[in-house]
């Protein structure tokens, strides 16, 4: 229903607003919504971007108002939906961002009447269709069995340690291939692209099968799926790079078509 029907409010012209999606040990940090519309209702964190504000700084602002905390934002993607006031209904456009607070959160009871850590794969609702899109996001491609992810990338890599804040930006920036038997998670690859002056390349990084599930044709699978993404994204050249002992992987990669660049090979650690 319009509010009314002159020329600028015919366009129909989405307001902006911006959500937070906090994650730890894969739950969601939720909010009991204090008043209408959706009163008592689970909401993400966030708000509507206000004059002369971006996005980014519309969320920041909402954080701090609600939480009492700064926060970095990574940004996911944004999607499409609706509100309303005084029964005029109104489009939207959601920004999302990956959250990670910083510092011990303060709540605004003004607003929200109850914070809570809610299991991805627990969470059924939220309010607001647009917020409905990316708890529907986040079920597709952020839900992982954390400890099978840490165990797969120890056989990679024994010093390594798994930020859970990274998996979700390394899924955010390019794509992840995941394999499971009798659904236990055995198998990955991630690859993100990046233009240079010259062409669109990727990376293919990561890439690990569980010992228990080896010569299998597992990595293979893996890899047909990275070129198949990277294709259907118009990447031109895919890079990657093994240590020569890993005799069953050089195998491999040859098999699919890569070809041994000789080149140096430079790292820089800045930390």
């Amino acid at each position: 229903m319009k509010k009314c029907d002159c020329t600028l409010c015919r366009f129909e012209n989405p307001k902006l607003t911006a959500t937070a999606v906090i994650i730890k040990d894969q739950k969601l940090l939720v909010a009991r919504r204090k008043n209408e519309p959706f009163k008592s209702r689970w909401d993400f964190i966030g708000g509507y971007v206000n004059k002369n504000e971006s996005p980014e700084q519309a969320l920041k602002r909402e954080i701090k108002e609600e939480l009492g905390v700064e926060a970095s934002l990574t940004f996911i993607d944004s999607f499409t939906g609706t509100a309303s006031y005084e029964n005029f209904v109104f489009p939207v456009t959601n920004f999302a961002y990956l959250v990670e607070l910083q510092g011990k959160t303060k709540l605004d009871k003004k607003e929200i009447s109850e914070l809570k850590w809610v299991s991805i794969k627990r969470l059924k609702t939220i309010a607001f269709d647009s917020n409905q899109k990316i708890l529907k996001f986040i079920k597709k491609e952020f839900l992982f069995n954390l400890l099978e992810v840490k165990k797969l990338i120890t056989q990679l890599d024994s010093s390594a340690k798994v930020n859970e804040s990274s998996l979700y930006k390394a899924i955010i920036n390019g794509y992840i291939s995941r394999v499971y038997k009798k659904g236990k998670f055995v198998g990955m690859g991630w690859i993100f692209p990046r233009q240079t002056l010259l062409r669109r390349q990727a990376v293919v990084e990561d890439m690990i099968v569980d010992e228990k599930y080896r010569g299998k044709g597992l990595g293979e699978k893996i890899l047909l799926d990275l070129i198949r993404w990277a294709k259907e994204t118009g990447v031109e050249v895919i890079e990657l790079t093994t240590n020569s002992k890993r005799i069953a992987a050089n195998s491999l990669y040859k098999k699919v078509g890569f070809w041994l660049h000789e080149t140096n090979h430079y790292l820089l650690n800045l930390k």
